[in-house]
């Protein structure tokens, strides 16, 4: 799993700028899915909803979780230990679990979620991809070189291990990048593919200016930090159309392209390669300036679900699976990836809720399968359907101080999501139907105590709190934020 990567960004996908040999090569052999959604376009909330099958509303991780709250959590909190999660139904089926890359659901310093095998970093936005503090199963200390080099040596390293041993494996390796934010892609890229693309003109990314909402969310940010602002915020006006961190952002996706193929030639080298499943995806997505937006869906205000943030890449391959050098189109959501899974190792998907999550592992073995019309989406105040035509994002309104307008797009004839349609006349009943669908959806894949547009709450922190205190009342504030 990548951090920030649209499904644009891969070679595979029909990018002819970005150098991806290996994950190219493992999409031919395999099946590459076209038209895969995250449900929310921040790191926690994705990881959250992939591992548990269920939606943000119904887990109640809503957003990224800010580090700083750290002390505020439980001891050793795990923000969906709770809830039925596939590491462990894959350790309770005798897999040995391994996680090795970016936690980023909770307190990292001990194993969590039946994990027997734990190399993280405690934090999860990355400053910088050099230097950073590591927690290798009992260990502490600093690793000086490229954090995705390190969780590449690492997983190689476990496989290697796994050979001598008589028990299925699933390593979960969450690289922490290409990420794309401030300041981790400032200048050009110190890791060794920056040279690929010391020429790149970037001509696959758009030129675009700023959307007004994103410096509205700007402005929003520094009203909250009494006039200050962090580091780390400053990314979604010094980044669009800054060549340089855009040949930087490529060269980390070339550079975790280089980890996933030696993670397969370990594979190769101690036999496993023909009995193991590889699955790459990201996340969520990432804008790189479309729609005048540089950054996830939070990056303005009112958050949007534009298809750059929320589209990512989705690859599976092994022998295992019957699907070879195909492309599939049908929608498709990340939180399909808990019952897949689970029924290709032959195990009972149950969630701890209802959970809205699609089975496909009898299409990957050859069979007819039923696919949905549409997937949702939701990013706090913004909750949104997308089919193959349309794209409706429906804002809450019960906020007084803050009204929001929703969203509308024909994407058979505005592919790039330029038109917002919401006013126009001759769609009323696309329209009407669309708003349904979104709240037919959340009424049964949402909790009370976690659906903020019923006045539940967030496990730790939203983006904006004066908005819900507005809608809800002073009293209102997050479970440990």
């Amino acid at each position: 799993m990548s951090d920030n990567q649209p499904a644009d960004l891969l070679g595979c996908y029909g990018n002819d700028e970005v150098k991806t040999p290996h994950l190219d090569k493992i999409a031919e052999n395999g099946i590459r899915f076209k038209n895969a959604y995250c449900v929310n376009a921040m790191c926690s909330p994705c990881r959250a909803s992939v591992l548990t099958g269920l939606m943000p509303s119904q887990h109640g991780v809503h957003n990224w979780l800010d580090d700083t709250l750290m002390t505020k959590w439980p001891h050793n909190w795990s923000a969906v230990g709770e809830y039925q999660n596939f590491p462990t139904l894959l350790k309770q089926a005798g897999y040995a679990t391994a996680l090795i890359g970016k936690y980023h659901l909770g307190v990292p310093f001990e194993p969590q979620l039946a994990f027997d095998h734990w190399v993280t970093f405690p934090h999860g936005h990355t400053s910088s991809f050099y230097g950073n503090e590591v927690i290798d199963q009992e260990k502490q200390y600093r690793f000086e070189g490229h954090t995705v080099d390190f969780f590449t040596d690492k997983t190689v390293d476990y496989i290697k291990a796994q050979k001598e041993k008589d028990e299925p494996f699933f390593a979960f390796v969450p690289f922490n990048g290409p990420y794309g934010h401030w300041p981790s892609i400032k200048g050009r890229a110190e890791n060794e593919f920056a040279d690929l693309y010391d020429e790149a003109t970037m001509s696959s990314i758009p030129r675009e200016g700023l959307d007004t909402k994103v410096l509205d969310r700007f402005g929003m940010r520094i009203t909250e930090g009494d006039g200050e602002i962090r580091e780390q915020f400053k990314g979604p006006l010094l980044l669009p159309n800054n060549v340089e961190s855009l040949r930087n952002y490529f060269s980390q996706v070339s550079l975790i392209d280089h980890g996933v193929g030696k993670i397969e030639n370990a594979l190769r080298d101690t036999g496993m390669r023909e009995n193991t499943i590889i699955i790459y995806t990201s996340d969520h997505g990432f804008s790189l300036g479309h729609n005048g937006i540089w950054g996830h869906g939070m990056a303005t205000w009112p958050a949007t679900t534009h298809r750059p943030s929320f589209n990512i890449p989705l690859i599976l391959s092994g022998a295992p699976l019957k699907q070879h050098d195909s492309v599939c189109d049908e929608m498709v959501s990340q939180i399909d990836l808990f019952p897949t899974l689970l029924k290709l190792a032959g195990i009972n998907p149950k969630t701890s809720l209802p959970s809205a999550a699609n089975d496909w592992s009898g299409y990957l073995n050859g069979e007819t399968q039923h696919w949905p019309e549409a997937v949702f989406m939701e990013q706090e105040e913004t909750r949104a359907v997308r089919t193959k035509d349309w794209l409706y994002m429906k804002r809450f309104d019960g906020a007084a101080s803050y009204p929001l307008n929703n969203e509308f797009y024909d994407l058979q004839s505005d592919w790039a999501e330029k038109n917002n349609l919401i006013d126009s006349s001759g769609h009323e009943r696309i329209k009407l139907e669309l708003n349904q669908k979104i709240d037919s959806f959340f009424s049964v894949h949402s909790e009370s105590e976690y659906d903020l547009w019923s006045g539940g709450s967030a496990k730790s922190n939203v983006s904006m709190a004066a908005f819900w205190k507005d809608a809800w009342g002073e009293n209102w504030t997050t479970e440990f934020g």
